[in-house]
Formats: structure tokens, C-alpha cells, sequence
């Protein structure tokens, strides 16, 4: 027997012997039924993450089938294996937390089986970064294949989708608007099919963001979970996955600078959830890529708003399936782009664009470039005194009466403190002050949270009060809106300023600027700080490696140890020698 390292000869497990270790995995795989000709064939996993805890992907059973037929027809073994599922509204403290360990489990399970190739399958908010940050790191060719967004649903004559939908109508129920039995009723119209969020959410922009970094086939992302055309396109990914056995088509050698300042700006045309911030800086450290929040504020100002769906605008994914979904997204997007890097199906994006769309694109949902929806980025990045390593704010989900802004701190220190006090009558608060959340960033117990939407005080929401400036050093969730800051490093568990405001602070906010200032003198903010003490360690388990290792927002909210610094130090040498 020879080892030719590929199919069941990779990664033999140790036993001193391999020759014997490829016998005993032949003999026990000869159990399941295989033919000695497919043993023969190239290795497709299958990575599938079903969970009946993640109702997102209900339809990854039918996603594995026909990911097996196309892998099959295309002369690869296809073998189904299961990692982690993250169903981001079941999991104690914050799918976030969870997020980096999903990750190690992919790198792992990837690394450790003899797969010539994968195809991994997810959706919901935290998987597809966990898959593409694991299998970025195991350097196994991979290409991804999400579940999907859900359909629209009805209420009272109205198109509804989780999950803006979902807090819009909160907001009404806490405001009064709504009583019980309506709001119950609202509950269950909001997700009637399978499938992520309905809107330009998270688990949307994630999959968008994939395609334009060339890791998923053209025009898979915005495809309805519940489509038939999904299953097409899950066919057609078995079989690239075929194809790429034996390839250098790893995810560490598409994605570059180049490819990644694609999707930063495509995150900025489809005015994208701010989580992609954190998750893109995870990639791109997994990589030993940087992801300069400076960058991103740069791009913005470059790059029009294009998309117009919910939170920021009126429609939904299937809308914008629909109107040429990502394909015609970046046929817009064209002359800001890189088109010469590579993708996934081994077509430069250039390529890719050269084919025709098939069908004209619908403008109400995606503009074009020479008439945007707005002429700059729907997110900017924000620095100053309260936030010397950045924030980010939600400009286009955000009030323009607020973006220049100074106002009363409200503080709270956790999210116990919130839930206590925000709805109190006797709460001092008023439509001008500035409501502050801290110790809900990733160093701190709550594990960086979906929190940073503080709700309206319910006496000001009464009041018909619809925004204030809010600041956090936790996430909003993509599918919410309002005018707050978010990602507020360093968190307040590190020490940041965040750390020292007290009820009763100024702070001035500026977009123009590109400033978050505490407003306290600095002899002020150092007695504070001799006072402050950071939480305590966890003691043991998946919480306490968090603690010791957790990065920053801006660099990715991942663990230390796992970012990846070869290239990042080789552009360091190169740069320097140039110098």
C-alpha cells in the first residue's frame, strides 16, 4: 500500500504504522456498504450543522441530498459529518460567545478526517463566520453553501418577516400600541418558512459577503431557503466540491487584501449589519489579514448605499432574490471593485460578471450606481476619548437630527441594571440625554451580547419618543435600527474609558468628525480609574479560555492564539525592506 495523500490516505489516524492504519479505516468504512470503486474516488465532507434547537436550518437534510447527488455525479465520495449548530435565539449568554468554539470544531473536524474537499452548510448569524474562520484555518479547499432566508408572511394585510419586523412591533407593544392577544398574534406571522432572517440581517450579510469574497457559486446567497432553485444551486456546489479535490483553492489562498476590500465595500452598498464588522476582522485575522476600521470609514465615504431592504429601507431578501439578488449587486459595484481576484469556481470575478443576468434588474430594490440610495456607506467608524481603539455606528439605520449630538450621560452598568431600571417611572431620563450600557463587551460575563438596541425608556417610548443616541460596548443585532453606537473599544471588563462614566457625564457625539468623546476632566477619569477593578476569571472551562484570550471588536472578537500571523509578519519583513 502507498500513501498518496488523498482520499481515505490523508490524515491517517496514529498507530506507529500506516499501512495498517489505512487496512483498519479501509475495513471499518467497508462496513457502511461502499464498493471498493467509490473507495477509490476523491472525499467530499459534508459539513452540515442541523440542530432542532436551530430552526433556521430545518432544510439542510434536503441541502445534504443534493450536495451528495452533484458530488456523486461529479466522482467524489461524499460523506456527511456534523459540527456545532448555533440557532442565535436558543443559546445562553450570545451565539457570539459561542461562535469561536464552533470554529475550533470545524478547523478540527476538517483537519483531522481525510477530505480532499468540503462543502460546508450553515446560515444562521454566528455559523457562516464560525465555518469560514475554521476552514480558513484548516486549509482544506472549501466552499460554502447557506441554508437561505425565509419567506415574508402576513399580518393584517402587511408583508412581515423576522426580525425587524419582530422589534418594530415590539416597540409598539411597549409602547402600548399593541395589546397581548395582537402581539401574540404578530408572534406567529413573523417566521413561517425555514430559513435565516428575512431582511438584510446578520446571517444575509454574512452570506453576501461570502459570495463577493468568492467563496460560495455566483448568485447563492440571497436564493429563498424554500426555493427550488436552492436545491439546484446546493447540486451544483456538490459538485464543485468534486472538482476542487486535489486543488490549492483554499480559502487562505483566495481571499487577500484585495478580495476583502470587495467585501467591505459591498457590506457598505447593501448598508450590511454591523456584525459583519467583527466577524470580517475575525476572517481576516484568521488569514493574518488587517481589517482597519480607518479602511472601512474610508470606504465608506466612497461607496453608495445601492440595496433597499429592511432594516434601513422597505424590502426583503426575497425582493432582492428576486431583483438579481448579489450578481447584479456587483455588476453595479463593478468599476469600485478588484475584478481581477479569484473566486471559488476558479473564474476571476471579472469572469463571473462577463455572463449575462438573464433577467433585467428590478431598480426599487437595487439602484444603480450613477443614482444610489444614498451617496455614502451605511456604516461609519468612530473614535476619540470614549473609544480610542473604535466604535461603529449604523449611519444609514440612524436619525441625521442626531449625528451631531452632545447630551447627559444615563449610565448602566450591566444588563441586570438595565432590565431594573430602564422602564421605571421615577428613571431621570429625558429625549436628550445619552443612554450608556457598559460592561456588556466581550471580556466582560455577559459575552458581548445582541444589547447595544437599548429599548426606549417605556415613560419617553409613550411619549412617542422613536430615537436617542445610545452607546455600548455590546452588538445590535443586523436587523435593528436607531441611532446607536456600538463595539465601543475598549470594552468597559478591559479597562477602557467606557469603564469610567457615571450618570450625569457629557459626551459628544459626531459623525462628521468621526468622534465619541467623554466630556470629564482628565484628573476626573484617573481617580476613577484607581478605583475601578476588572471582573473576575471564570473558573474553568470554554468560559475561562474567553477571558484569558479574547480580542477586541476590532479584531474580530477571536480568540489570540488562533489568528494566524504569517502573513501579516511577511507583509511586515516586505514592507519593511522596501522601506
Amino acid at each position: 500500500m502507498t500513501d498518496q495523500q488523498q482520499g481515505l490516505r490523508r490524515s491517517l489516524t496514529h498507530y506507529g504504522d500506516r499501512d495498517f492504519a489505512l487496512f483498519l479505516r479501509r475495513s471499518f468504512i467497508r462496513s457502511m456498504g461502499f464498493s471498493e470503486a467509490m473507495l477509490e474516488r476523491p472525499l467530499v465532507g459534508i459539513l452540515a450543522t442541523p440542530s432542532e434547537l436551530n430552526s433556521c436550518h430545518r432544510t439542510i437534510g434536503e441541502l445534504i441530498e443534493a450536495v451528495r447527488r452533484g458530488a456523486l455525479a461529479a466522482g467524489a465520495l461524499p460523506l456527511v459529518f456534523p459540527v456545532i449548530s448555533l440557532g442565535e435565539p436558543y443559546l445562553h449568554p450570545t451565539s457570539l460567545y459561542l461562535r469561536n468554539l464552533m470554529a475550533i470544531d470545524v478547523e478540527e473536524m476538517v483537519r483531522a478526517q481525510p477530505l480532499d474537499a468540503v462543502v460546508l452548510i450553515g446560515g444562521c448569524d454566528k455559523t457562516v463566520p464560525a465555518l469560514l474562520m475554521g476552514a480558513a484555518s484548516a486549509e482544506v479547499p472549501a466552499v460554502l453553501l447557506v441554508v437561505g432566508p425565509m419567506l415574508t408572511g402576513r399580518y393584517r394585510g402587511e408583508r412581515v418577516a423576522a426580525c425587524t419586523d419582530c422589534r418594530r412591533f415590539w416597540a409598539r407593544f411597549r409602547a402600548g400600541e399593541l395589546s397581548q392577544a395582537e402581539i401574540r398574534t404578530v408572534e406567529g406571522r413573523l417566521a413561517v418558512t425555514a430559513g435565516t432572517c428575512g431582511v438584510m440581517g446578520t446571517a444575509s450579510t454574512m452570506a453576501c459577503l461570502a459570495e463577493a469574497l468568492g467563496l460560495a457559486l455566483p448568485g447563492s446567497a440571497a436564493i429563498p431557503a424554500v426555493h427550488a432553485e436552492r436545491l439546484r444551486i446546493a447540486e451544483a456546489t456538490g459538485a464543485l466540491a468534486a472538482r476542487l479535490a486535489g486543488t490549492d483553492r483554499t480559502i487562505r489562498n483566495l481571499v487577500s487584501r484585495a478580495s476583502l476590500e470587495n467585501a467591505m465595500r459591498v457590506l457598505l452598498a447593501l448598508s450590511g449589519s454591523t456584525n459583519a464588522v467583527i466577524h470580517m476582522a475575525a476572517i481576516a485575522g484568521r488569514l493574518g489579514l488587517a481589517f482597519d476600521l480607518r479602511t472601512l470609514d474610508r470606504l465608506s465615504e466612497e461607496t453608495p448605499v445601492l440595496v433597499d431592504l429592511k432594516p434601513t429601507g422597505v424590502g426583503y431578501m426575497e425582493d432582492f432574490y428576486a431583483a438579481g439578488g448579489m450578481p447584479a449587486l456587483l455588476r453595479e459595484l463593478a468599476p469600485l471593485l478588484d475584478l481581477d481576484v479569484p473566486t471559488i469556481d476558479g473564474r476571476s470575478l471579472r469572469a463571473v460578471l462577463a455572463e449575462p443576468l438573464g433577467e433585467p434588474v428590478d431598480r426599487r430594490i437595487i439602484r444603480p450606481l450613477a443614482d444610489p440610495l444614498a451617496p455614502k456607506g451605511g456604516l461609519v467608524a468612530l473614535f476619540g476619548s470614549l473609544a480610542p481603539q473604535g466604535a461603529i455606528l449604523k449611519r444609514a439605520a440612524a436619525t441625521p437630527a442626531l449625528f451631531e449630538h452632545e447630551g447627559r450621560a444615563v449610565v448602566f452598568d450591566g444588563l441586570e441594571d438595565l432590565a431594573r431600571r430602564i422602564d421605571d417611572p421615577a428613571l431621570d431620563v429625558t429625549p436628550n440625554d445619552v443612554l450608556v450600557l457598559k460592561n456588556a463587551g466581550p471580556a466582560s460575563p455577559a459575552r458581548m451580547p445582541e444589547a447595544g438596541y437599548l429599548p426606549i425608556p417605556k415613560k419617553l417610548a409613550r411619549a412617542g419618543v422613536k430615537d436617542m443616541v445610545r452607546i455600548s460596548d455590546a452588538r445590535m443585532s443586523g436587523t435593528a435600527f436607531g441611532t446607536v453606537v456600538l463595539h465601543v473599544a475598549p470594552d468597559a471588563a478591559s479597562g477602557g474609558p467606557l469603564a469610567l462614566v457615571r450618570t450625569g457625564d457629557r459626551i459628544r457625539l459626531s459623525v462628521k468628525e468621526r468622534r465619541l468623546d467623554l466630556l470629564v476632566e482628565p484628573d476626573e477619569l484617573g481617580r476613577r480609574r484607581e478605583a475601578w477593578r476588572p471582573p473576575a476569571l471564570p473558573e474553568r472551562g470554554w468560559a475561562r479560555l474567553w477571558q484569558q484570550e479574547i480580542l477586541q471588536a476590532p479584531e474580530g472578537c477571536d480568540l489570540r492564539f488562533l489568528r494566524d500571523e504569517r502573513r501579516s509578519l511577511k507583509e511586515r519583513d516586505s514592507s519593511a525592506r522596501a522601506d
